[in-house]
């Protein structure tokens, strides 16, 4: 049973009913497992930055929610650097539809990601253990039509690992913090050669934490 208490859900609930999104019984069931062995390994193994469970969920959970707004409820979705599961597994808890592959190069991660799939009885999941920029081999040659990227790098060694895995008409999605423009700018070039435009770029900021975010939304054209 999940530890989740009823504080948690009503900021969950919350926070994905002011996007629009309104997560089912089932839906919060699978968050409140994912929560629980995140935190129980992340005593043992540094899998996130926040050390307790409310960082966990106000620093990670809640941007993973607000970017699976924007992604579509069917394809292909490759995350890349996954780490402990943010964004990929909340949107697929999300965007059950989605087929996704998390790309992560640590054996600790992957082995408490597979973990979390098969706890949570998830389907249509692959984790790859690799990096974007030396393992693209073990990736779909197919393309994807959804690549989300989160602290993996500097947006534009991101943008210059992605955007080849990217299907035509596919989005390509980042997090960042306030200040981003001058990074993008110096970017122009491989936005150009990748044949990948900036579509939106959406501030936003997460209950209790101060600092404005923004979500960056890339088109392949």
């Amino acid at each position: 049973m999940s530890k989740t208490n009823s504080k948690e859900e009503d900021l969950i609930l919350s926070w994905s009913r002011g996007m629009g999104m309104d997560l089912s019984a089932s839906q919060m069931s699978l968050i409140g497992i994912y929560l629980d062995e995140l935190c129980e390994w992340n005593t043992k193994i540094d899998l996130a930055g926040p050390a307790d469970r409310d960082g966990i969920i106000r620093e990670l959970l809640l941007d993973s929610l607000y970017a699976a707004r924007f992604l579509p409820e069917e394809g292909s979705l490759l995350d890349v650097g996954s780490g402990a599961g943010f964004p990929a597994i909340p949107i697929k808890i999300c965007r059950p539809g989605l087929r996704v592959h998390m790309m992560e190069p640590s054996l600790k991660k992957t082995s408490f990601l597979k973990h979390v799939i098969r706890c949570s009885n998830l389907s249509r999941v692959r984790v790859i253990r690799g990096r974007v920029e030396k393992d693209g081999d073990l990736l779909d040659r197919r393309g994807y039509d959804v690549i989300t990227a989160r602290a993996v790098a500097p947006l534009l060694k991101t943008l210059t690992w992605c955007a080849p895995h990217l299907r035509p008409g596919g989005l390509l999605v980042n997090f960042q913090g306030k200040k981003f423009e001058n990074a993008l700018r110096e970017g122009e070039p491989v936005l150009e050669r990748q044949r990948i435009s900036l579509y939106k770029a959406i501030p936003y900021e997460v209950p209790g934490k101060d600092s404005e975010r923004h979500l960056l939304l890339f088109n392949k054209q």
